[in-house]
């Protein structure tokens, strides 16, 4: 590695480090001046407050890692732009791609390591920070889905619960369908109310029918005005919290979506946008590291603040772009896969378009 990458490498990592021990703080400080009133109110302990915000740091500063270093790298490339050494260096002969090089290294540097945390490290502290935030900041609020459930447990049996209270572990107008190895259905049970009896390790379900079924008419009907019985599945299961993607490293996601994909949940796509998020986050950090590079390496009318106005607008708009989509595989159908590949692909051309007319600027 020769003295220029050397220099342009330690400055980007040096600026980028420095962006996050400013802006990390600053967060911190904020998040208690609008949370501690809510900490005290529901007597979090000192303890926990204080693992809460080491959750918080990793959690929080994985999700602007992107942008810490889209800001980092506008900031030191527009200085070096200032003091012309970009000109001197691009005048001594080095081509534009080889002045570039350094900021792949050190966005390679960067990618592998926001790649660990999100799939390693990151899960763990997302489940502290959410579990906190369920039980001091939002105490009394739902952290999953209550209404209309429907999964299917196996391959012949479907349950459905209109509602589920996960405090009283009980479900209302609980449904389960057996269907037989030709997929017919063979027997269905109804009941107004499933609880789980923890003492005696059964559910119960009051009233209980079944309806024994043949030729899709009904047979037999059996009733009880209560009913204990094993069932091979925990309700609480049906209704994992809504963070419950974030809080798995690499495997277990992997694992947890072929499950839920097998029993059909309602919400696979938002599990399986977190899964594909991860992946996209490598790629992205070398996107926002040309196109920082290709708006600030002109010396500009107006210096760095030109540039560092022009960054925080590419940054909403990423963000921007990358919300909806997000919220569109969520909530209107289209693929997770798709949703991800999107954003990035509109910014990934203008990356190339970035660098393309910065290199003829010079």
């Amino acid at each position: 590695m020769k003295k220029i990458d050397r220099y342009i490498l330690r400055r980007y990592l040096i600026t980028f480090t420095v962006m996050l021990f400013l802006f990390i703080p600053i967060g911190i400080m904020a998040n208690i001046a609008e949370q501690i009133g809510k900490m005290i109110d529901n007597q979090a302990p000192t303890g926990e407050i204080i693992q809460y915000y080491i959750n918080f740091t990793l959690y929080i500063g994985t999700l602007l890692f992107p942008i810490f270093l889209f800001l980092s790298v506008i900031f030191f490339t527009s200085k070096l732009a200032n003091n012309t050494e970009i000109i001197a260096i691009l005048g001594s002969g080095i081509s534009y791609e080889r002045f570039l090089r350094p900021y792949l290294i050190g966005a390679g540097i960067l990618a592998s390591t926001i790649f660990l945390l999100a799939m390693f490290l990151v899960p763990r502290a997302s489940l502290g920070y959410n579990e906190f935030v369920f039980k001091y900041l939002k105490a009394g609020k739902q952290d999953r889905q209550t209404e209309n459930i429907f999964t299917q447990i196996n391959e012949q049996e479907v349950i459905y619960v209109s509602n589920y209270d996960h405090n009283r572990q009980r479900g209302y107008q609980f449904t389960l369908e057996h269907f037989d190895s030709t997929g017919t259905l063979s027997f269905k049970i109804n009941a107004s109310s499933i609880r789980w009896k923890e003492q005696d390790s059964v559910y119960q379900m009051i009233p209980y029918t079944k309806r024994i079924i043949k030729n899709d008419e009904v047979i037999r009907v059996e009733h009880q005005t209560s009913f204990d019985t094993i069932f091979p599945f925990a309700l609480s299961d049906m209704t994992p919290v809504s963070y419950v993607a974030e809080t798995k490293n690499l495997f277990e996601l992997n694992s947890f979506i072929k499950d839920m994909k097998k029993k059909g949940a309602s919400n696979i796509n938002a599990y399986v946008l977190v899964k594909y998020k991860r992946w996209a986050l490598p790629f992205s950090i070398f996107v926002l590291t040309i196109i920082g590079v290709s708006v600030s390496a002109n010396k500009r009318r107006g210096g760095m603040g030109i540039n560092l106005a022009l960054g925080v607008l590419i940054a909403f708009l990423y963000i921007f772009f990358d919300r909806v989509f997000s919220t569109m595989a969520q909530q209107s159908g289209l693929p997770p896969l798709w949703a991800v590949l999107i954003p990035n692909a509109i910014f990934g051309a203008l990356a190339i378009y970035l660098l393309h007319d910065a290199k003829k600027q010079h």
